[in-house]
């Protein structure tokens, strides 16, 4: 019996209970933090079966010891593994960090707290709200609270002798109405607090107290004459009511809730979040995730939530997500179906659709490169093929009422018109208007000179037409032994259904596909220099025509003084002795008696 490795020896002696696995090199280097709910069958797994992805082949190669940490449930290993993979960053995890500096709202701890905002937090005893995911959110939110609330924002401390003993006086903030004066005693401590408590409800995305609080002063004022006072609490309650409209969405009884939904494609993941509060929506953050081990969506969403939820401190007790998860034990997952509840997760999935779009735009700009591989491995995954298609050709023939049929080939390379190889053909063996044939002798002809000329052969064949066309172009890749060795799908107009050999129910991709827009932009190219040269053929027919009709006039003769004169136009209006220059006297004088 062969001996056991060192890594079978460890994988043996491994619990079948939950808890984190770490994969280390011959140096001493992390390599992978993993969770498990089982961690023999887990851990045993990458060394049990042939890896389908070849970054997880390499790291296998790598292992050469195995260490692990048992926890009570699944649960606790989903936040020790965020936690280990923020401390030790292993090459092959996903990093959810971000080094930004998110601002905070402060209430200070002091006798008459001042509200300001910080990216600095201090264990003062101090409360901090947030963060937030920007400044003018925190601005937006200060300034509402300024305009409702009178409070200090001088940085005096105001111990309650001094004030007695009158070391302070009011600034100018005070005779702005900006501040009631509690450094002269103009204000107790107890109204002081009572603002305060109304702002921390505010903060929260709680507008009610506020709004109760106001409306009972501004009936008391009222009550006694004092117009002026009435008003000025109107305003506030305008200011408050419109500030609440434009942040209430969905129904308020929709309380301390996260949103949290995923779109992905091969190489990165967008993790959008949405928080609220009291039917508000008090906080949004998309986090981007770059993918090492081809991760599924489930696995990089139970490290995101947990991630983001430490990051912006959420205490909410309940998440909506749209496939369930493993998330904290105390946690509550709701997958909505319907209703206001499900209108919250289609907001949060197109936030995080939008911040992808926005990304692949800057990416597209400041690096092709990584635009590229991206999107060839999209297509790869998309038309599910076996290698990416960097060199793809579409075909597409041309004829009007069955005159001067021609084909088109052009080429796309890195996802991009390659028109140095852009060809055209004209059709020699098809009479009449045979779509099915054309497409067949092209094909043919094309492949059959690449093979000649011992030319790179694409890794993708486009047909511009449904079934017919793509069984036309099969057969010459059949003759040219190329079946199996490119892969060829047909595109049809109508309902932009893509068509497999041998496969009679069609590919249906989302209308916002890229791989979509690369193939409609590959027929749309290959149509257009297909009429161009149709248009150019059929134009010079006619111009043929027009001269070759006189008698004694050939075609040698017309491509002569095409080649003096340019166009028609330009013969017909010529003297007798400058065609004559050109074919003789005799021929001239026909011409020139055909158009006089």
């Amino acid at each position: 019996m062969p001996e056991k490795s060192p890594i079978q020896v460890q994988i043996s002696t491994l619990p079948s209970s939950p808890g984190v696995y770490q994969f280390y090199d011959g140096n001493g280097n992390i390599l992978y933090v993993g969770k498990a709910k089982d961690l023999k069958k887990r851990v045993s797994s990458y060394f049990n079966k042939k890896q389908e992805y070849g970054k997880t082949r390499v790291l296998v190669k790598k292992i050469r010891s195995i260490k692990h940490i048992v926890v009570a449930t699944e649960s606790d290993a989903l936040l020790l593994e965020n936690n280990l993979i923020k401390k030790l960053q292993p090459r092959y995890n996903v990093m959810l960090k971000d080094d930004k500096s998110y601002p905070w709202i402060c209430i200070k701890n002091e006798r008459f707290p001042r509200v300001f905002p910080t990216r600095k937090l201090i264990n003062d005893g101090s409360e901090y709200f947030g963060p937030y995911t920007s400044m003018k959110t925190v601005r937006t939110l200060l300034d509402l609270v300024k305009s409702l609330y009178p409070l200090r924002t001088c940085n005096y401390d105001l111990p309650e002798e001094k004030i007695a003993a009158g070391k302070y006086k009011v600034c100018l903030e005070y005779h702005l109405g900006n501040c009631l004066g509690p450094c002269e005693g103009l204000q107790s401590e107890a109204e002081y607090h009572g603002q305060v408590d109304d702002i921390r409800q505010i903060i929260k995305g709680n507008f009610k107290n506020s709004l109760q609080s106001f409306r009972t002063q501004m009936k008391e004022f009222a009550t006694n004459m004092e117009f002026e006072k009435a008003q000025r609490i109107k305003n506030k309650i305008d200011i408050l009511e419109n500030y609440q409209a434009k942040s209430t969405i969905v129904n308020p009884k929709i309380d301390n809730v996260d949103v949290f939904t995923i779109i992905s494609d091969e190489t990165h993941a967008y993790v959008n979040f949405i928080q609220l509060s009291h039917g508000s929506i008090v906080r949004s953050h998309t986090l981007e995730i770059r993918k090492k081990l081809d991760e599924t969506d489930e696995e990089l969403l139970a490290l995101a939530i947990t991630e983001i939820r430490q990051r912006f401190n959420s205490q909410s007790k309940e998440v909506y997500l749209q496939f369930p998860v493993t998330v904290e034990d105390n946690l509550k997952v709701t997958l909505p179906k319907l209703g206001d509840k499900r209108r919250l997760l289609e907001l949060s999935e197109r936030n995080a659709r939008f911040y992808r779009q926005d990304r692949l735009k800057q990416i597209k700009i400041t690096d092709p490169d990584r635009h590229t591989k991206r999107l060839m491995a999209q297509m790869k995954a998309d038309l599910r093929l076996s290698e990416e298609p960097t060199h793809i050709e579409c075909f597409d023939n041309s004829n009007i009422q069955g005159t001067n049929p021609v084909a088109a080939c052009v080429v796309f390379k890195n996802g991009k018109p390659s028109k140095k190889d852009y060809r055209h053909f004209n059709i020699k063996t098809v009479e009449g208007p045979d779509d099915f044939a054309s497409m067949e002798e092209v094909v043919f002809r094309r492949y059959n000179r690449l093979l000649n000329e011992e030319e790179p052969l694409p890794q993708l064949i486009v047909i511009d037409g449904g079934k017919g066309q793509l069984s036309s172009a099969l057969k010459s890749l059949n003759r040219l032994g190329l079946r199996g060795k490119i892969a060829i799908i047909g595109i049809a107009k109508r309902l932009e259904e893509i068509y497999f050999p041998e496969d009679p129910v069609p590919l249906y991709l989302d209308k916002r596909s890229e791989t979509l827009k690369v193939i409609q932009q590959l027929r749309n190219e290959a149509h257009r220099f297909g009429i161009t040269h149709h248009r150019k053929k059929r134009n010079k027919g006619a111009i043929d025509s027009e001269l070759e009709k006189i008698e004694g006039i050939g075609e040698k003769t017309v491509e002569q003084l095409l080649k003096n004169f340019k166009s028609v136009k330009r013969i017909k209006e010529a003297t007798i002795e400058s065609l004559a220059e050109s074919i003789g006297m005799a021929k001239a004088k026909k011409i020139y008696e055909t158009f006089h």
